[in-house]
């Protein structure tokens, strides 16, 4: 479980780590800042960030677009444009690179939060939203918590246990999240190394260390199984 990790690329520094500061202020992780596209593509292959604040305006031959072009054609994680130039032609030409969201200087702390949020959900949109609250993006499920998302990766995940119209999320270090969304809803967005072994429990195989006849052990918790998931069960085990 970890916070969002959002990288800004802006090459007036004082403005860039205002920004920074105004992120963790927010609960955000926010990265060292990138001043060019270099910088910025360097720091998406080390740090690998969940969304991206792009200047469009940058120094140098390459711009804030030239960076959201890669990002769409290598990394896929959602970015949102900042500009002090809201102009028809500069908002036409960043339209072709389909932003999740806008930023125009100056604002205020507020509206970079509701950016954020936006741009996160309108990614989302594309590859399966939960709820307005949970949403997944790259193999993590963002899951918000007193205010702002808390990353948690997929591998994190031991199992999931149903709670009424909640889901208990049991991760490695033995934290508990809890989410209002449905088993079914929720195992057609998680990746193949979950399987529903009971109509409360879905486990992560990864973490199966063992299987009897009425339970599957993940690392030290035992669940229950299911009948009418035991073969299911087997089929994927043959497969692992």
């Amino acid at each position: 479980m970890s916070k969002v990790k959002i990288l800004v690329v802006e090459d007036e520094i004082i403005i860039a780590d205002n920004i920074c500061d105004a992120l963790e202020d927010l609960g955000y992780e926010a990265l060292e800042p990138a001043i060019n596209y270099t910088e910025a593509v360097a720091t998406i292959e080390e740090e690998k960030p969940d969304i991206a604040i792009l200047d469009i305006q940058l120094s140098g031959k390459k711009t804030g677009i030239d960076i959201a072009r890669k990002i769409r054609e290598s990394y896929n994680f959602p970015f949102i444009f900042l500009t002090s130039n809201s102009d028809a032609f500069t908002l036409n030409k960043a339209k072709e690179v389909m932003p999740s969201a806008y930023l125009v200087k100056p604002f205020s702390k507020d509206e970079l939060y509701t950016s954020i949020e936006i741009a996160l959900h309108n990614f989302s949109k594309k590859i399966g939203e939960l709820d307005s609250n949970n949403i997944i993006i790259k193999e993590s499920l963002f899951v918000k918590d007193k205010g702002f998302y808390t990353k948690i990766h997929f591998n994190d995940i031991l199992y999931l246990k149903s709670s009424h119209v909640y889901i208990e999320i049991i991760l490695k270090s033995q934290q508990k999240m809890v989410v209002r969304t449905s088993l079914n809803d929720i195992l057609e967005k998680l990746n193949d190394s979950f399987i529903r072994v009971h109509r409360g429990f879905i486990i992560n195989t990864a973490y199966l260390s063992q299987i009897t006849q009425t339970s599957v052990k993940v690392l030290n918790e035992d669940i229950p199984i299911g009948k009418k998931y035991k073969e299911d069960i087997v089929k994927k085990i043959n497969l692992i």
